[in-house]
């Protein structure tokens, strides 16, 4: 038999963590992160890492598995939490992915492999020369669904989907080898007016707990403005920062900004897939009961 999996899914600042706790009280569970920045160690305020607190002795994984001078691939996120999963059956736990990467989500719940592509150094440096701008807008038009998945100004990650695009001839169709779970897909979504207000006071709470500071020490410990930016999102804004290129007042409405066009993205990748369930974040009776429902089908 299929092991049972719920997953929480949507944009950033929806609730989903908030969820899938909720969920794991009543349901026996632990949680399974699909975040690709909170696999790192000591990002922890930047990305909107759940605390200790929140997580309200709930099992949590997939956090911290990695220094953040490496990069993490999908690849291994799969391996990786598939292997959590099976500990967390072994306990007789119910296992709960939450996150909004949608492509850490897509390789657990579809069983996708990816394909192997080695590394192109002349590719590489030949894109490195290129604008920002215009190598996401070549990847759009090569592979929209993946462009959907990375952060425009995250020049590595695109650099290298156009590499895996330009290894293949085209955009080369994943593997799905049967999933593994039988799986409940639970969206999280609000209105777009509300959600931006949650992601600026989700902002605000991380500015005034220290998210400058943090950034500033993963630096002095050896992480470099060039590899901070690839990070993306929050951490390349505050990499301009860091290095006089932008005030504080500008960092942050450049996070902002960045953080609403990101939750765009997500929307619209998980709109696309019609077995997700859509709820509003505070439904949580709804919810429970439809995670019941599934749990005895």
């Amino acid at each position: 038999m299929k092991i049972p999996l719920i997953a929480v899914v949507g944009p950033t600042s929806s609730g989903k963590s908030d969820v899938a706790v909720t969920i794991a009280l009543n349901f026996s569970g632990e949680v399974v992160s699909a975040d690709s920045r909170q696999v790192y160690v000591g990002l922890d305020i930047g990305s909107g890492k759940i605390t200790e607190e929140e997580m309200k002795k709930i099992p949590h994984h997939m956090l911290d598995i990695t220094p953040p001078e490496t990069r993490y691939t999908v690849q291994r996120y799969k391996k990786d939490a598939e292997k959590a999963i099976e500990e967390i059956r072994e306990r007789r736990n119910l296992p709960i992915v939450c996150g909004g990467t949608g492509f850490y989500i897509s390789s657990l719940i579809d069983n996708i492999f990816f394909p192997k592509v080695a590394p192109d150094s002349e590719f590489r440096k030949k894109c490195e020369e290129e604008d920002p701008t215009a190598l996401f807008e070549e990847l759009k038009s090569k592979d929209p669904r993946r462009a959907d998945t990375i952060d425009p100004d995250n020049k590595q990650r695109v650099i290298r989907a156009l590499e895996i695009v330009k290894h293949f001839g085209s955009v080369p169709e994943v593997e799905k080898k049967g999933s593994l779970y039988r799986s409940l897909q639970i969206g999280l979504d609000l209105p777009m007016e509300e959600l931006e207000e949650r992601i600026e006071k989700r902002l605000d709470k991380r500015i005034k707990a220290g998210m400058i500071e943090e950034a500033r020490q993963l630096h002095k410990k050896g992480l470099s403005f060039d590899r901070m930016e690839e990070l993306g999102l929050e951490y390349r804004f505050l990499a301009h920062h860091l290095k006089g290129e932008a005030s504080e007042a500008e960092m942050i409405d450049n996070i902002r900004v960045a953080n609403i066009q990101y939750a765009k993205r997500q929307r619209k990748w998980f709109k696309r897939d019609s077995r997700i369930r859509w709820f509003h974040p505070n439904d949580v009776k709804d919810i429970c009961e439809l995670v019941d429902q599934f749990l005895n089908d």
